[in-house]
């Protein structure tokens, strides 16, 4: 997966049946925490089973989750951010004295989010970059044949922020290609995105540090 700056976050709550009983407390207790964090994008997303925000929970422990980056390679830009966003929650959460920084800027929450999902095997071509405003039906990539025939063309399934991306050109049917975020206010997100990433890409590094090779 490509960079993205997003993050989870899961109240503690009570299972009965199919419905799900969010304690408001603990909710507070933790968007709190999502808002110090210091990254443009929150997702309140469901409990996955065998997650280690589920095991959290189990034990009574609000919890966030912040995914960045891609595998196999370092992303000195998402590294920043997370380190820089969990010396955030430390100092909210009074473990390390006060420093001087900026304070983050409020998050904007999604209301929702669906992934894209490739409907054959073939060679990936994506149309969009991460942290695009795209609307429903907008042409976002293709999926060829190494063998011939005609592209598969992909097309957004509803209108949001693209806050992942799969960057492997070799794809199976099946495997997850782009994680749309829907928002009240998509303009202002998709801005707001562009501002943080500027920032992050072209900040110093923490504590006079050399850059990650």
């Amino acid at each position: 997966m490509a960079r993205q700056f997003i993050y989870h976050m899961s109240g503690l709550s009570k299972a009965y049946g199919a419905k799900k009983v969010l304690d408001a407390a603990a909710l507070t207790y933790v968007a709190a925490m999502a808002a110090a964090f210091g990254v443009p994008v929150v997702i309140n997303s469901v409990l996955g089973e065998g997650t280690l925000r589920e095991v959290a929970e189990a034990q009574g422990i609000p919890v966030i989750t912040y995914e960045a980056g891609e595998a196999l390679r370092f992303d000195e830009a998402s590294i920043r951010a997370g380190v820089k966003g969990v010396l955030n929650i430390m100092q909210h959460l009074g473990m390390t004295g006060i420093r001087r920084t900026k304070p983050p800027a409020e998050p904007y929450i999604a209301r929702s989010s669906s992934w894209v999902r490739a409907e054959r095997d073939g060679v990936f071509l994506s149309l969009v970059a991460l942290g695009a405003w795209i609307k429903k039906g907008d042409l976002i990539g293709r999926i060829s044949s190494p063998f011939g025939g005609d592209d598969v063309s992909i097309h957004a399934p509803a209108a949001g922020i693209l806050v992942g991306r799969n960057n492997l050109p070799l794809v199976n049917e099946g495997e997850a290609l782009y994680h749309i975020a829907r928002f009240e206010e998509v303009s202002e997100v998709a801005q707001s995105l562009e501002v943080f990433t500027s920032d992050i890409e072209k900040g110093p590094t923490l504590a006079g540090e050399p850059p990650i090779v």
